[in-house]
Order: C-alpha cells, then structure tokens, then sequence
C-alpha cells in the first residue's frame, strides 16, 4: 500500500512543493489511486496511495488528528488495527475514517513511540509532532516496507524508494565502491543499512528515528527472542502435538490477518511447501463464505528442471483454485530487465527476481491488488540445504553422536550429497571465522580472479555477523533474517509487487509466529533428514502429501544458467566486451571472458557469478549514465 517522500529542511528553509511532488511522481506505480502533499514551512510530506483500506476520499494522505498537530505519510498495513481501534476509542479518541491510518496516529497520542509495539503489520511512516517539533519515523519488525533517507547539515529526506531521493539533485551523485564490492565477491544484498548509492541509507527493520532539537536518534524497538535453546533435540512426542498446535494456530491466525481488504486477494503459487500451505489454509479459511473463488499465480517453464507444476497441480486439484500461469521467455530477458533494475533500485542476486517479476504482473491484469506469497519460512524454519550443517554441527557440539548418525543416513537417504563434501560442511560451522579465514591465507586461497586486482586491494573487506545465539543453526537463521538473505528477499518482492502496483503480504513474517519458532529446539525445524519439520506435521492432511513431503526445492527459480549459454550469450559478451564495462575499474575482462566460455561449454554453472557481472553493469547504466 502507497508511496511516501518527506523532507525536513534542518537550517529551517521552506521545503519545495515541486521537489516533493516530483518525488511522489517518480514512484506513481506504488500509489496510482490518490496523491497529496502536506507542506508547514522546513517540514513537508507526500504520499501516494494504492487503495487497500477503506476506499473513500477518507483514507487521503497525508493525514492529521483532529487539531492538525500529528501529521502523517504511511505505506503498508497494521492488520490488527481492528482489534486497536475499540481500545482507543475507549480512551476518548475519535475516527472519520475506518482506516488503519487513524489508528496509527492515535496509538501515538496515546503511547508516544511505544505505540509501535502495539502494531502487527509491515509499515514504514513518517509523523510529525508539533506539539514537540519532533519528527518519528519508523519501520516494521523485519522491513517488509521499505524506509530510505538522507542526512545533512541542512536536510533529512525520506522515501519509499531511491529514486524517489534522486529527485533531490544533490544526493545520490556517487556509487558506494564499498556496497559494490560486497556484491561482487560475496553476493551480498541488503546487510548493512548502507545502499549502492553514495550518503543513501535505509533504517534497519524494527527501528525508529527520531530528529528533535538538532539531534538525531536510532533506536531498535524489538528484536527476536534472545533467550536461549533449551536443548538441541528433543523427540517427545507430547511436545510435538504441543507445538504442532500452538504453530498452525498462529499460522491460520496471521492468515486470517492477511486477507483483510477492500479490494480482491490472491496467492502466489510456486508448487513449494510454503505457498502450498498458504493456498490450502486461505481455501480452508475461505470455504463457505460468499466470496470469489481464490485465485493463484503461479511461475512455470517447459522445461522440466526447472518447472513446478506437478507440485502445483496437486494443490489445484485439492483445493479447486482458480490457477493463473505464467512462463518467463529468456528471449525478452535483456528487453525487460532494464525496467526491472530501474524498480529494484539496486543490483539483485539473480535471474529469479525476473520470474516473480512476471508473476506480480500476471496477478495485476487478473484484477488482484493484494497478494499473499511465502517470504520467510525458509529462513524461520530452516527451510534451506545448506541450513542441515549446522544442525549436523550443534549435534557434534552437544555430543549427541547416536542422533548424529541416525540423521545423517535418513539424510542420505532423500539427499544426494556426497560423504565428503557434507563432512566438509558440518565441521566448517564449528570453527571460528578468523581461524577459517587464516587458514584461506595461508593456502593462498584467494578472491576471484575476474575482479580487478586493485578494486579488491581498497575495497574488499572482512565481513562478520555477531553471534547471537550457542546454537549454530539458530545463529545461521538470526543471521539470515536480519542480515544476509531475508532482506534481500523482501526488497525483491516489494519492488516488483508495487511496480505493478500489487500489494504482497507475507504470513510467515507475522511477529509471533517468529517469536514462537524461534523459541523451539532444532529438531522443530530439522529432523529425520528433512527440513521444516514443524510446517510439515501442522499441514497433515491439509496440504497433498506429495507437496507435504518433498525433498527438493526451488523457489522462483529460471533456466538462467540455460539462458546464459544460449539466447542470452551474444548480448553478454557484449555487455562484458563493451568499453563502458571494461572502464568501471570492477573486473578483469580477460578472465571474465574465459570464466564466461567454462560455463558456456558447461563445465561450470556460474549463473550466479556471471549475473552480478551483468546486473551491476546495467544498475550504472540506468542510473549514472
């Protein structure tokens, strides 16, 4: 839901309407219902709205309490804002409007920056306070709404989007090397609240800022359960049933949460264990109610590596949606992707973003403003392979070698890795960084021999996560949905979502079923050689049970690789040949070329690899030249 911008002039100067306009103009698609600006003097906000909550004029932005001295511009939605607003209203608060909005503003009159506690949502917002001179601005537990800013002497501004920043002529001149080079030679996305572009930050997820009196302040407000693991395993079968229970009663409930709207809701649908559970428990929430039948979007290929829809099908057939599907075309690859770098902002990790792309557009022509999608339970619920090293590794760490032994050949048993390569992985996690590090050093293993030498010399720097937890696999998880993979995700999925101005929700990322999860042993998320254990025994007999008990996964996955090798190779080596790539100061170009040639002769797959070489180079194409 919506676009927002805002700009506070700190040496006190009038904010430009034509500047905040043109901020909210650049980022339409993200709110083409309805536009406004609010202007007092230095400080000044803009909105765009996309029409999820109470369609009428009343849900306008930016908005105000009653006397005008609380204004505020909002993006996304605090589903539980019908269970708030009786509370409020007892304390004597009045609405115009059945917006989440209002609810918003007087949760905090009344709670001051407590308020955000109260919220169960994806939300980022400005509020300017004038009975303190006091600008809040905040942003949701995991940052499934996005909150960009700049900082100078003279001016804070803020945005739903860069390029909404941009607008600002003096901000965004230079590229950050330091973000890039991350990029390059680790693939990482998101991590910091740094962005490609130079004095652009993003406030982390479950933070606040506050500027008042000069003075600026971040804060965290909520972080996931520190307390630690009980234990690394357990196997009684009275606790199961427990958290069984306790899982899917959360789950359906965050489901029932998320379908609350105005206006027509749908589901992606990737054949994928998550989505599956989401299509199953919205029919089953759904069944009997006057309501249109549910509608699916689902990514497919005709090749069969990489196309789901067997899985989907089944879940088709148990359901009775109506299913929508599309099929990505490698032939338009290079026609479309200049569109979607220019949405994304930033670089992104690979072809995928280019299926989920199409999907989120597929479900705007359907007629389908609000999506439900899978986010998060992979990084929650241990959902990914390489997460059973860890959990081989708190098992050798706890000296549990009989369950070690027992999960390793049920391990080998669905999972074709060989002996050693997975002995290799679950003693990696039990060593420190610094030694592993030293250890690299001292054998000569060195950065990848396609970047510029000197690039990687002023640039290239350690990168260590802060372990939170004693647990391997728990910290690997916290260190995923914070820092090294969730991120990412989200800004994926909210970028091509409200480019097409679809809304995405994520019920996996309700707070509380996060919180709940995270306080379970391992063996609530791995077991018996499988992943997502918990998700498993909570949608017995609601889910296929070829869906229910797959062992491969993929995700919104494309033939890239394929790609890359066939329709897409000349525009490659064009790209890599060019002038414009050769003069950036990233990449050795004669290494490129004959990494590029092993991957098209298949004697290696580096579509990931050769994809960053691509995308930052069309990223400083769209934006800088």
């Amino acid at each position: 839901m919506c676009g927002i911008a805002g700009i506070y002039n700190l040496n006190n100067e009038q904010v430009s309407q034509e500047t905040l306009e043109r901020m909210c103009d650049v980022i339409r698609h993200r709110g083409p219902d309805d536009e406004g600006q609010w202007i007092a003097g230095n400080i000044g906000f803009g909105h765009r709205r996309l029409s999820i909550i109470d369609l009428s004029p009343a849900g306008h932005q930016p908005m105000s309490n009653e006397d005008q001295t609380i204004w505020i511009t909002y993006n996304g939605e605090v589903y539980n804002y019908i269970e708030l607003r009786p509370e409020l209203e007892a304390k004597g608060y009045r609405f115009k409007s059945h917006t989440d909005t209002e609810v918003i503003i007087h949760a905090y009159e009344e709670y001051g920056e407590e308020c955000l506690n109260k919220f169960n949502g994806m939300f980022a917002f400005g509020i300017w306070d004038s009975r303190q001179n006091k600008l809040f601005c905040a942003r949701d537990r995991f940052g499934i709404k996005p909150f960009y800013y700049y900082l100078d002497a003279k001016m804070f501004a803020f945005a739903s989007e860069i390029k909404a920043l941009l607008e600002n002529k003096r901000i965004g001149e230079k590229t950050n090397n330091q973000i890039i080079c991350d990029y390059l030679v680790y693939g990482y996305l998101d991590h910091t609240p740094e962005t490609f572009f130079d004095g652009i930050r993003q406030l982390p997820p479950a933070h606040y800022l506050v500027i008042k009196d000069g003075t600026v302040s971040i804060k965290r407000y909520w972080d996931i359960n520190p307390d630690e693991e009980p234990q690394i395993n357990t196997d009684n079968v009275a606790d199961d049933a427990k958290n069984v229970q306790r899982f899917y009663e959360l789950f359906e409930d965050s489901i029932r949460l998320r379908l609350r709207s105005d206006v027509p809701v749908g589901t992606c649908l990737s054949g994928g264990l998550d989505s599956s559970s989401i299509v199953c428990v919205v029919n089953n929430l759904l069944m009997g109610q006057l309501t249109p039948i549910q509608k699916t979007f689902s990514s497919c290929f005709e090749d069969k590596t990489y196309d789901e829809r067997e899985f989907i099908q089944e879940v088709i057939n148990k359901t009775g949606v109506e299913a929508n599907f599309i099929f990505p075309d490698g032939n338009k690859l290079f026609d479309i992707i200049p569109n979607v770098i220019w949405h994304q902002d930033e670089p992104f990790g690979s072809t995928s973003i280019f299926a989920q792309w199409h999907v989120m557009q597929l479900a705007r022509e359907k007629g389908v403003i609000v999506l439900l999608d899978g986010q998060g339970a992979d990084e929650s619920l241990a959902g990914y392979h390489p997460y059973y090293r860890y959990y081989f590794s708190d098992l050798i760490r706890t000296l549990q070698f009989k369950k070690l032994i027992e999960e390793l050949n049920l391990y080998f048993k669905y999972h074709s890795y060989s002996k050693l390569d997975t002995f290799l992985m679950m003693i990696r996690p039990l060593f420190p960084y610094n030694l592993v590090t030293s250890l690299k050093s001292i054998l000569k293993i060195k950065t990848a021999s396609w970047i510029n030498t000197d690039f990687a010399e002023t640039y290239q720097r350690k990168i260590v996560f802060a372990e939170r937890y004693k647990g391997c696999l728990k910290n690997r998880l916290y260190q995923d949905i914070t820092k090294t993979s969730l991120p990412a995700l989200l800004r994926y999925e909210d970028r091509n979502s409200m480019a097409h101005s679809v809304e995405a929700r994520v019920p996996f990322l309700d707070y509380r079923l996060v919180e709940f999860v995270f306080s379970l042993p391992s063996s609530q998320k791995i077991r018996n050689g499988m992943t997502k254990i918990l998700l498993r025994n909570a949608t017995k007999g609601i889910l296929p049970e070829k869906v229910r008990m797959r062992m491969d996964k993929m995700g919104f996955v494309t033939p890239g690789d394929v790609w890359f090798r066939t329709v897409a190779r000349d525009k490659i080596l064009e790209i890599v040949n060019s002038d414009r790539f050769r003069d950036r100061g990233y990449f050795n170009v004669a290494e490129i070329n004959r990494e590029f040639d092993a991957h098209c002769r298949g004697e290696k797959n580096l579509h990931f690899t050769i994809w960053r070489w691509i995308n930052i180079e069309l990223w400083h194409q769209k934006f800088f030249d």
